[in-house]
Order: C-alpha cells, then sequence, then structure tokens
C-alpha cells in the first residue's frame, strides 16, 4: 500500500511541476497555436484573420510562400482542406515580445479534392501586439520517413 501511494504522490508532484513549469506567457501562446490548428482544419476566416499578423510569411514544406492574403484565401477555399491535425511534441520560448514553437505536425488533407497525408516538423514565430500574439512566421518541412 505504501509503495503504491508513493508512487501516486511521486507522479502527482511531476505533473504539478510540468504544469507550472509554462509560464504565463507561454500558456498564451499555446492557446493561440491551439486556435490555429482549430481555424485551419475548421476553414474559419474571421478566425484565421485575427491570428495572423499582416506581415506574415507562411513557408511550406514543398518550398512555396504565402503572404496573410493567399494563406487565409488557400485555407478558406479549401485549396489547402486539412481534415484533421494533430501537434505533437510541442515546445515554447517567449523571448520578450516574440515567442518561437515548434511542433511535429500530423495532417489528413484533401487539397483541391485529392486525399493525402503530410508529416511535418513545423517552426512558429508569434509577436505579441498589445496583449495578443500574432502568427508573424511558419516554416515547415517534411519528416524523413523511417527504414522499414
Amino acid at each position: 500500500m505504501k509503495t503504491k501511494l508513493y508512487c501516486f504522490l511521486v507522479i502527482f508532484c511531476s505533473m504539478t511541476m510540468i504544469s507550472f513549469a509554462q509560464s504565463k506567457e507561454e500558456k498564451a501562446v499555446a492557446a493561440q497555436v491551439e486556435l490555429l490548428r482549430k481555424a485551419m482544419v475548421d476553414a474559419d476566416k474571421a478566425t484565421l484573420e485575427k491570428l495572423v499578423d499582416a506581415k506574415l510569411t507562411y513557408g511550406h514544406s514543398g518550398g512555396k510562400i504565402e503572404d496573410k492574403a493567399t494563406f487565409v484565401d488557400n485555407i478558406v477555399s479549401g485549396h489547402s482542406d486539412f481534415l484533421s491535425i494533430e501537434l505533437s511534441d510541442q515546445t515554447i520560448v517567449v523571448s520578450g515580445n516574440t515567442a518561437i514553437v515548434r511542433h511535429n505536425l500530423a495532417a489528413a488533407t484533401n487539397d483541391n479534392g485529392k486525399p493525402g497525408n503530410v508529416h511535418l516538423h513545423v517552426l512558429l514565430v508569434w509577436a505579441k501586439e498589445g496583449s495578443q500574439w500574432k502568427l508573424l512566421a511558419r516554416q515547415a518541412v517534411k519528416q524523413p520517413v523511417a527504414n522499414q
């Protein structure tokens, strides 16, 4: 019984320390990343417009670069259609009014009616304007395919 209680306390304390380790600003950026993920899946133009900086530079893994208008239009029109997006291994570093986010992205897509799946390493740069974090830059690279 004591062993189970000890294990529970160790796990509980570890989880508590992890949740406290993230600063208020890191939590705010994480919330913006989640809003962006959801807005991309939902093709929510209004939310995308609010989250993205006017000077956005959005780099795709194939080398294509988009500005804010093109990025939003491609999502809303279905040209870049995300059916689902899952993010993992996310890290957030805040330095003043800039935040750098890295994560892995796995998505099911239906770009221009063509089904597909993507696995990317993504770098996001967020800039704080007033009290709002906005996406300023994004760059993705394809994840290497594991040898089978």
